[in-house]
């Protein structure tokens, strides 16, 4: 694995990164969270959350329809 590519897989990524990524609401986001059905997430000591690139892939991973 390259430094790059480590470095991109440890990236953080800022909830409106991943909810433009995901094409869905903060709220939608804040619901699957609540739900538990979110990523993975990193929250900062202001309230911020951020998540990164390797958790969401793989969350993405475990969303995959095997059919």
């Amino acid at each position: 694995m390259t430094t790059s590519t480590v470095r991109s897989r440890d990236e953080k990524l800022t909830l409106a990164e991943v909810c433009e990524e995901l094409k869905v609401s903060r709220s939608t986001f804040y619901d699957w969270r609540a739900k538990r059905r979110a990523p993975r997430c990193i929250k900062l000591p202001n309230g911020d959350l951020r998540i990164r690139r390797s958790d969401l892939d793989h969350w993405l991973d475990d969303r995959e329809d095997a059919t």
